[in-house]
């Protein structure tokens, strides 16, 4: 019988013999677009099919409208000419956001040139980086000023204002035209109208918060490049899909 100290001595041989396998991590594969991205694209994905088919029906029912006559002759027409200065102002907005947008990735007009983004924690940083923190003691007036201070907020502000002088264009719109007497229950037409412009509006208020909360980000410091990318293609979207709504309801 082998004493246990020597089956301890040869045990301890055996194992300074075998080869010592290193540890190799698996590389982390890179993700092409950022989950927040991605979630985005997606939903934008589904609401296009949604307003494809507001637009189908629109023009199903408008080619079967009696007599070939559209509008109905007892409804009043919808204000286009109007309508064309509230279209203006929401491309000039998804302009603005464009280049505030590519401003930002590149890390250009936050306030301090390249200097101020150290070693890459803006957003021409590493993906989902953030813009470089200010200190928040001088008050609510005092960060705002300082949002207006940097060229990628005052285009972010004026993309925001733009888009809220769209929504409040429609309103007062939508006001004149109650007032004549198209309502969403006075017919098929003023039913198809209020359903489908008022769905964009609806999406045009939840856009314009989105980039109120950008704003806010982008003031505290705390805004990150997947976060307003993924803001900039719900407002792309908004923007895009109104000159087919327009062309399609109004002319």
């Amino acid at each position: 019988m082998i004493p246990a100290s020597h089956r301890g001595w040869r045990g301890a041989r055996m194992a300074a013999r075998a080869p010592v396998i290193p540890f190799r991590p698996r590389p982390t594969k890179k993700k092409l677009v950022s989950d927040a991205v991605l979630g985005m694209i997606l939903f934008v994905f589904v609401e296009i099919m949604l307003f494809a088919g507001f637009i189908s029906a629109f023009v199903i029912i408008k080619a079967r409208a009696v007599g070939s006559v559209w509008p109905p002759p007892n409804q009043p027409r919808l204000p286009f000419a109007e309508t064309a200065v509230n279209t203006t102002a929401l491309i000039a907005s998804g302009i603005v956001l464009l280049i505030a947008h590519r401003m930002f990735l590149k890390g250009r007009g936050l306030g301090g040139g390249q200097a101020e983004l150290g070693t890459g924690q803006a957003g021409a940083g590493s993906r989902g980086g953030r813009m470089p923190a200010h200190g928040s003691s001088g008050g609510v007036l005092a960060g705002f000023g300082g949002l207006l201070s940097r060229p990628v907020g005052r285009l972010l502000v004026a993309a925001t204002l733009l888009g809220g002088m769209f929504v409040a264009l429609q309103g007062v719109e939508w006001v004149a035209l109650i007032r004549e007497g198209l309502t969403i229950t006075s017919s098929t037409y003023g039913a198809l109208f209020y359903t489908i412009i008022g769905a964009h509006a609806a999406h045009a208020v939840a856009a314009i918060l989105a980039l109120a909360w950008a704003a806010v980000r982008l003031r505290r410091g705390t805004l990150t490049r997947d976060a307003l990318s993924a803001v900039a293609i719900f407002w792309y979207f908004v923007v895009l899909v109104w000159p087919f709504l327009y062309v399609v309801v109004y002319l």
